[in-house]
Parts: structure tokens; sequence; C-alpha cells
């Protein structure tokens, strides 16, 4: 099942895809209403918890950036106003000079999660979204430690659309990652290469703090991510999962 959260007529509705009757793709909320997907806001498709985020957790983008592959995951939090949902708006702040996008797979945990080996890890699932969590290079303080204003801009990641149930992912392991910029594909990748996986970082992760219903570990971005600039759509992608759109917008718009 794929599901997601829409704000429409002054309340926020759960929602399910379902096509329109001239066949563009739609959601019909739980109320029955069937309607266009550009005529909702979307939000992050679950009430999001503790935001977990792994940095070069695919080899190939490690050597992109001169680093061997790690022995220990690179782990950092993210707070709540980092994420906004499908079809939102990245802020590029004027004067930077690379802003970067990075497809994701991201894991929600479905029921509390310690000490838990990784042989039963994936059962602690409640399901996977695509997520897109965007990074300025300028404000990077050493690539071996992300810093806050890297990794914790209002608006700056992305989630959704949908939250597709872990029973529906038949192996998390092996799911492709696209992603397009203004519809050119400038970035290509597979969860088979992630150096530490989903059930060795539930595994890891669980070993010294409590995972919860509700928190998302964001698990890496493969090799190939290029510069960003206002005006561009940018497309985020993983088999099974959906497609995850946004806009990036300038500083004009925060009246700026």
């Amino acid at each position: 099942m794929k599901r997601a959260r829409v704000a429409y007529a002054g309340a926020i509705h759960a929602a399910e895809p379902e096509a329109l009757g001239d066949g563009r793709p739609g959601v019909r909320l739980t109320d029955g209403r069937l309607l266009a997907e550009d005529a909702v806001v979307w939000l992050p498709p679950l009430e999001v918890g503790t935001v977990i985020a792994l940095g070069l957790n695919y080899a190939e983008r490690a050597r992109e950036l001169s680093f061997a592959a790690q022995e220990e995951p690179l782990v950092f939090l993210k707070g709540p106003g980092t994420l906004i949902g499908h079809r939102g708006q990245t802020r590029r702040p004027a004067g930077v000079k690379f802003m970067h996008y990075e497809c994701e797979l991201a894991v929600v945990i479905g029921r509390p999660a310690r000490r838990i080996p990784r042989s039963e890890a994936l059962a602690h699932v409640a399901g996977y979204c695509v997520a897109n969590d965007y990074a300025i290079r300028d404000y990077l303080e050493n690539w071996y430690r992300p810093n806050l204003r890297v990794k914790n801009r209002d608006g700056a990641t992305a989630l959704g659309p949908w939250l597709v149930d872990a029973a529906d992912v038949a192996d998390v392991g092996n799911l492709a990652l696209r992603t397009y910029v203004n519809g050119t594909l400038t970035q290509q990748g597979n969860t088979r290469d992630m150096i530490t996986g989903v059930a060795r970082l539930i595994e890891y992760l669980s070993a010294f703090m409590t995972l919860g219903a509700g928190d998302v570990i964001l698990t890496g971005t493969p090799e190939g991510v290029t510069n960003v600039a206002v005006g561009d759509e940018v497309v985020c992608e993983i088999d099974g999962l959906g497609a995850l759109k946004n806009t990036i917008v300038g500083d004009e718009l925060y009246g700026r």
C-alpha cells in the first residue's frame, strides 16, 4: 500500500494514489474526494520522529569525494524544520557556488527497536519512501563531519511522495535510484551498493539508541551529484517507491 499526507481545504488528510477519469495521476482522500495531484499541498508522508542520516554510505560516492569507504557508519541527526513534502520548494541562498541534491532511500521505523540483531531488523520497518537531502558545499567545514548549515537548513530535505509498506518492497537491497534535473538524468545508483545496508544500519543504531515508531533513517546517496540553480525542477526516483519532485527557489520569495 502507498499512503500520503496532504493538506486540502484547511485540513490534513491521508491519501492514496488513484488516477483521475482522464488518466492523469490523482489522490483519493480518506473522505472519498478524488483530486488532482497539484490540487493538494503534499506533506511528508508520516509524522516524523527523529531523522537519522548517513553520509558516505556508497563506496563510489566516497571515492567521488576522495574518501576511503567508511569502516563505521557516518551518522548525524536532522531537525524537523528541514522536512518538506513532494512538490515543495527548496531555497538556494544567493551567492552560494555549489548546491546539490542527494537522492536517498528513507527507512521508516514501525515499532521500537533496541539492541536488534540484523536478522530481525527488517521486522521493525514500517515502510520506505524517497528522500532528497540537499547540501551546500560552500558551507561544509569538512567532508567527514557535516555541519549544521549543510544538513539542517529549513526546507532542505524533501520526503515522499508516498510511504510504501515494507511488505510491498520485495528486496530493499536491490532498488534502483535515479535523479533528473529538468528532465535530464544526472544520477543513478542502486541500494545494493550501500556500504552498510538497511538491516545492518538498524542493528548498529539500535545498539546504542532506541529507535521509535516514526523515526526515519536516510541511507545516503550514490555518486553523480551536480550543481542546481534557481528554477530547476529536481525529481528523485526509486523503483517501486515513486518519484519525488521539488523546485529550487531563490531568496526573493523570502523577501530578501
